[in-house]
């Protein structure tokens, strides 16, 4: 199992890969939820697995290559735990049929081999399943529902005890949220639920984590399908919709919305858009359209076209930009332009001009991390609704000519407070549970709780649990009486007493929030070429509010 490295927008994009369920997440410093992060679905890197790391970046709509959801292995070819320690060396030395089942010193906790791996990542019904959607206000809603994070113990854990592991690398909730968590059943160790916070941890311990996950709203705009054949699958992407689960977004993803709505599965991203980027995007049906297809965009057969609104009078004459790129933050997902970064090219040209802001053609000739909105703002010209690189967090000249009067660590600083007064986190990627002491010098008050709090909330979790376990499987098919209601609550999964999102009241961003003013509009390569409709905001009569 491989991933080819490319860019990704927003955090940094570590993909973790659940070796128990085709499923997968990606988190920095933790899934974008409550003790999450104690459990990323990172693959451990000792006893024989090792990490898949993916750089991040994206093309700020600047389409790249996407490996295929699912990657087969070598014919013949198993993935075989590695050996712990001497006992298995000598096992394995007494030849087939003589094998000894392991065992402990006394009194000496037994880890089993690790599970071997899956040929390829998907996504089945039962996904589909954990939850559902509902529209409300212009937006798209996800209900919250309970979701499990698996790893492998990470090297840097063996020998080491699960409280030190928290107090240490998960510090986004206090200690007593970790014990209220096992008192609630919430944490497991090789599927035995954990009672003790100073267990110690071995290589090829395996760890699951239920976490109560809540998803930010995303547009009710549908995802319309543009074309569709025996090879590939265009579709034209809204704003504000990631491609794959990231982040805080599983369900509200078009590879979700599409297998779960259009029953459109097993299907291979040929590109990436940003998740505030509209406009095409391409799949492949197999995996040998999709190898076909990456080989052209290596070999640049890819033409890409993309058309933009940005601030003031942007010149008549073609433009090609040329700077160098560098990524300031893979975490929260922010470039700049810099003599030490990547090449990169983009050709601009000028569609129209409202007397305050001009449509304009851009024509990604790489595919950097932001590349159209970076080289934008560096020319003066930002997205004219850009989050990110049209913020007075760059200063009075917003990044124009690279001219930024502040460090990258002040730059991310304010990046992080403007969003975080917007609660507007989501943008970057980021929750208030990423936000270390390098980022923000104040965290959240509402989503933090006492020990004698976290306890009373650990006997109501452990009440819901044997509620659950109580209630009969057809419970939505039957006549509740009214002191079933509390019964009916849990089979909703709306509610979690350990869950910090819960707690806190979040104001639904307006539906025009969350939209950018880029737009994948063409992409053509041999043998194929398409299109999405020119949106309403590149048309020449529009005027901004």
């Amino acid at each position: 199992m491989w991933l080819r490295r490319r860019g990704w927008p927003g955090a940094l994009g570590l993909w973790r890969y659940d070796l128990r369920r085709p499923s997968f997440a990606r988190s920095w410093s933790g899934y974008k939820g409550p003790m999450a992060e104690t459990l990323s679905t990172q693959v451990g890197t000792t006893g024989g697995l090792k990490a898949l790391h993916q750089q991040n970046g994206d093309a700020g709509g600047d389409a790249m290559v996407e490996p295929p959801l699912e990657t087969p292995k070598p014919a013949g070819q198993e993935v075989e735990p590695a050996p712990v320690g001497g006992e298995h060396a000598s096992t394995a030395a007494q030849g087939p049929g003589k094998r000894k089942k392991r065992r402990g010193a006394t009194g000496e906790r037994v880890v089993p081999p690790p599970k071997k791996r899956r040929t390829g990542v998907s996504f089945g019904d039962e996904h589909f399943s954990e939850t559902s959607y509902y529209f409300e206000g212009g937006l798209r809603k996800v209900r919250p529902y309970y979701f499990d994070f698996r790893t492998y113990c990470k090297g840097r854990w063996v020998g080491h005890s699960l409280l030190h592991v928290f107090s240490t690398e998960f510090r986004a909730q206090p200690l007593a949220y970790y014990e209220a968590a096992i008192r609630a059943g919430r944490l497991h160790l090789n599927e035995e639920p954990v009672q003790d916070l100073n267990i110690v941890l071995k290589d090829n311990d395996f760890l699951r984590n239920t976490v109560h996950r809540h998803e930010p709203p995303v547009t009710a705009e549908p995802i319309r399908l543009l074309a569709e054949n025996e090879d590939v699958v265009v579709v034209d992407k809204p704003s504000s919709i990631p491609v794959h689960p990231c982040g805080r977004f599983r369900h509200n993803t078009v590879i979700f919305i599409l297998g779960k709505e259009h029953q459109l599965k097993e299907l291979h991203p040929l590109h990436r858009l940003d998740r505030l980027t509209s406009g095409v995007l391409m799949f492949a049906k197999t995996a040998a359209v999709s190898e076909r297809i990456h080989e052209q965009v290596r070999d640049r057969q890819l033409e890409k076209e993309y058309v933009c609104r940005v601030e003031g009078e942007f010149p008549t004459e073609e433009v090609t930009c040329k700077e160098p790129i560098l990524v300031v933050s893979y975490k929260v997902g922010v470039c700049r332009v810099d003599p030490k970064g990547k090449p990169c090219e983009t050709v601009f040209q000028r569609l129209s001009y409202n007397g305050h802001s001009s449509v304009v053609q851009c024509r990604p000739l790489t595919g950097r991390t932001h590349q159209i909105r970076v080289h934008l703002q560096f020319l003066g010209h930002p997205i004219l609704n850009d989050p990110i690189y049209n913020s007075t967090a760059w200063g009075p000249f917003r990044g124009r000519g690279g001219h930024i009067p502040k460090t990258d660590e002040e730059l991310l600083r304010d990046l992080v407070a403007e969003h975080q007064a917007k609660q507007s986190l989501d943008v970057l990627d980021l929750c208030e549970g990423d936000l270390s002491p390098g980022l923000t010098d104040s965290a959240a008050p509402s989503s933090e709780l006492g020990k004698d709090n976290l306890e009373e909330l650990a006997a109501a979790a452990q009440k819901m649990e044997e509620v659950v376990e109580a209630v009969p499987q057809d419970l939505d098919t039957i006549a509740l009486a009214p002191e079933k209601a509390f019964e009916t609550d849990v089979m909703n999964q709306e509610t979690d007493p350990l869950c910090a999102e819960c707690r806190l009241v979040r104001q639904d961003p307006l539906p025009q929030d969350l939209v950018m003013f880029l737009h994948a509009l063409r992409y053509k390569g041999p043998g194929f070429e398409y299109f999405s409709p020119m949106p309403a905001w590149a048309q020449d009569d529009w005027q901004e509010d």
